[in-house]
């Protein structure tokens, strides 16, 4: 199974209905997988609900198509959304990948319960899950939701070797 040659890019304007064709149909399937299903809110909605552009937002391209995107700050990644109708080809690795040379040492991501595709990718990149924390739904408040807050340190060489052979 090859991977694709992406570029990254900073997210610009244009890419908006690309991006959210992307996260509607790859979030419906987040969801289910926590079955969430009832609780889908579609980008044009979530993006100023839960802050996408308050986040350093990047796109993947492969030949000159969106393929992904992923949000972060600094010790956050918040957002990484591949599209599900190019699966296994590396594109969440390559986002996570390009997001953890741009953070702090210590950096965080939260994972719904229930993403078990999205779990063994974070751990494949030496991220543990430091805990388990039940709420409410950001942006879409009438769910309640349980997130694995998933950690890592990137000064730590936990994974690097790991990484490489699985590429």
């Amino acid at each position: 199974m090859e991977n694709l040659t992406l570029s990254m890019r900073p997210y610009q304007e244009k890419d908006f209905e690309r991006i959210a064709q992307i996260h509607d149909e790859a979030r419906k399937n987040e969801l289910a997988l926590a079955d969430l299903s009832a609780a889908f809110i579609p980008l044009s909605i979530a993006a100023e609900k839960e802050g996408l552009f308050e986040y350093e937002l990047y796109v993947a391209e492969y030949d000159s198509d969106v393929v992904g995107f992923i949000a972060f700050t600094r010790d956050e990644i918040a957002w990484l959304y591949a599209d599900v109708h190019i699966p296994r080809k590396g594109i969440g690795k390559a986002l996570l990948r390009f997001a953890l040379e741009n953070v702090n040492d210590d950096v965080t991501i939260e994972v719904l319960a229930g993403n078990t595709p999205a779990i063994a990718l974070y751990t494949s990149f030496g991220f543990e899950i430091a805990e388990t924390v039940s709420g409410r739904m950001p942006g879409n408040e009438a769910f309640p939701v349980t997130v694995h807050v998933m950690k890592k340190s990137v000064s730590s060489p936990n994974s690097q070797s790991k990484r490489d052979s699985q590429e």
